[in-house]
């Protein structure tokens, strides 16, 4: 198909806006797919995603569309909202050259909102307001529109009003992408060069490649070149997504599909390689991506059921579907060897737990999340440390930096109070107040990630009765007061529960840990001590007593030294017992670190 007759463009929005419905509305608007499998969430094909109703991978779908007489070529890519999919979302604007920005009429423009809008504005994308929702009673859709225009500086007239449940709307938002959205601009006679913005495992095909090729064009039984890599296929199979998959023979200029060549080594595939043909290769690559920011490490070892070399397998496998997720292997003395894992935030390391036990069928055990710090050292060496564990000894350590991200917050007005008294309990720093309308208003913060990363959403939810949204970026390291709060089992260090805390923090947060410890650590034959130490310092101890047999039971008269010899022996059985004992620490232990306990 002519470029000029092609529309490459992604729907992105803040989460349960109505991106996947309105997706949805689209396809059945086209004919793409019928009545009866409207109703499902046709594009989140994840159990995981039908579950929570989210979505967690961006999918890529071709539609015809007439119009005017002519048909048109429609790619769409359907993205995440959460912030932690944020890269996701990067990824499917580098392979469009528009987008749908759909605000909620009810919500109005949220957090995410705005982290998308500013995402797409920077990649020079041409955008489309779509005021979605408008059948609801509480919408308010001159007011919504307004607050989009003030955002991205588009008329408010020019925003779309859809209801993606009744379909209203629905013609105009195509006939907007098609006059709207700029086609693509790739050479169709230059050499080859196409993205890779996504990848999958097939267990009888291999590794199925997504890519956006941007000049030339890729045809079935040609040799192609995986430029990152070096590495030569043949291929074999060539298709586009409609939402069903269908075969074709090539791929032109500006167009989106997937690409079979019996790739079966998954190191050989990365997302933002370049595909271009072994004849005629192109002389550089395409820009790629920027490899994404973890923001938080958490180490999984393999349960009771699996083997280490499963796990294995089963993270380079999920690593192919999830580019943003990293692993290296690690061994600890409590839990054995198992993998130092980093993601995006705390959703993407549940989801990820999930998908390693629902789709690969293995058990893990899971330790406390930590987020990435930097250590200044005396000899003037930097090292980035990913747990409490990898920390150099004091003696060696000039500061510590923690990340601090830029954090904003929609909130009503009417909740600011409380919103600044939470901040303020997180070491936050205040930046700036800017007002959306007459009851929303957007706080600027900087915080230490650390202070965020686990409940901050929860508590500030509570603090606007549900109305507030936020959305983060990372913005560097800054050295502050930190220490090392170790724990002790029995006398001997845990590094899988010891933390980077602030000074001013550690007391209170080894006291509540080690109490939260003592409730989670069953008794064992011998009585165990737990400890928070700073340094050499104990700041906190609780004990686990015994479980103890009435031995004394049978003596029910006589002299009084009978009963004490008996008691004697046991309280020596118990002594030898504790010195090869060992104290068994249950996976709800690990989690029990993340509760500050306020």
């Amino acid at each position: 198909m002519e470029q000029s007759h092609i529309r490459n463009f992604s729907i992105i929005a803040h989460i349960d806006h109505g991106k996947s419905t309105l997706a949805d509305r689209m396809l059945l608007r086209v004919g793409a797919i019928s009545q009866r499998e409207f109703h499902d969430q046709l594009l989140d094909d994840m159990d995981l995603e039908r579950e929570r109703g989210i979505t967690i991978k961006a999918s890529a779908v071709t539609m015809e569309y007439e119009i005017d007489g002519e048909t048109y070529m429609l790619n769409m890519i359907d993205t995440p909202g959460h912030v932690d999919f944020h890269y996701e979302v990067s990824r499917s604007l580098a392979a469009c050259e528009g987008a749908l920005l759909v605000v909620d009429c009810a919500q109005g423009v949220e957090a995410q909102t705005v982290a998308n809008a500013h995402l797409a504005s920077r990649g020079g994308l041409a955008l489309v307001p779509v005021i979605n929702k408008i059948d609801l009673p509480a919408a308010r859709p001159e007011d919504t529109a307004m607050e989009v225009e003030k955002l991205i500086h588009t008329p408010a007239e020019d925003g779309i009003f859809t209801s993606a449940k009744s379909g209203e709307g629905t013609d105009e938002m195509l006939q907007a992408i098609v006059r709207r959205l700029p086609p693509p601009k790739g050479d169709p006679d230059a050499p080859t060069r196409a993205l890779i913005f996504d990848s999958n495992f097939d267990d009888y095909r291999g590794v199925v490649v997504y890519v956006r090729v941007f000049d030339g064009g890729l045809s079935v039984g040609e040799k192609v070149r995986m430029m990152g890599v070096g590495r030569d296929y043949l291929i074999t199979d060539l298709g586009k997504f409609c939402p069903k998959p269908r075969q074709v023979k090539t791929l032109g200029a500006g167009e989106v599909g997937y690409v079979v060549a019996n790739i079966r080594s998954v190191a050989d595939v990365h997302v933002g390689d370049t595909v271009t043909l072994s004849a005629s290769p192109a002389e550089k690559p395409l820009p790629g991506y920027q490899p994404p920011q973890q923001m938080v490490f958490c180490d999984f070892y393999p349960g009771p059921s699996t083997q280490f070399p499963e796990l294995r397998e089963a993270l380079e496998k999920l690593q192919l579907n999830d580019s943003s997720l990293t692993y290296q292997p690690i061994s600890s003395d409590a839990l054995g060897f198992g993998f130092r894992c980093g993601f995006l935030g705390m959703l993407h390391m549940e989801i990820v737990q999930e998908r390693l036990e629902r789709e690969h069928d293995v058990e893990v055990v899971q330790t406390a999340p930590t987020v990435p710090y930097q250590v200044l050292k005396t000899d003037g060496s930097l090292v980035e440390v990913d747990s409490a564990g990898e920390l150099p000894e004091p003696t060696y350590i000039e500061e510590i930096r923690e990340p601090i991200v830029r954090v904003d917050l929609i909130v009503p007005a009417d909740g600011i109070g409380g919103v600044m008294k939470l901040a303020e309990d997180r070491r936050a720093e205040y930046k700036k107040t800017e007002y959306l309308s007459r009851d929303r208003v957007i706080l600027t913060y900087e915080f230490p990630l650390a202070e965020i990363i686990y409940d901050f959403y929860d508590k500030l939810k509570s603090a606007t009765r549900g109305y507030g949204t936020m959305d983060y970026e990372m913005i560097g390291f800054h050295a502050n007061d930190l220490v090392k709060l170790d724990i002790l089992v029995n006398n001997q260090k845990v590094d899988a529960l010891s933390v980077i805390v602030h000074r001013s923090k550690a007391d209170p947060r080894g006291r509540g840990l080690i109490q939260r410890l003592r409730r989670e650590i069953s008794r064992h034959q011998f009585e165990i001590p737990l400890q928070a130490a700073v340094g050499s310092r104990i700041i906190a101890r609780e004990t686990i007593k015994a479980v103890r047999k009435n031995v004394t039971a049978k003596c029910y008269g006589g002299d009084v030294t009978r009963k004490r010899k008996l008691l004697e022996k046991q309280k020596a059985g118990k002594k030898r017992m504790k010195m090869v004992g060992n104290v068994e620490i249950p996976q709800k232990a690990f989690m029990a670190v993340l509760d500050p306990g306020e």
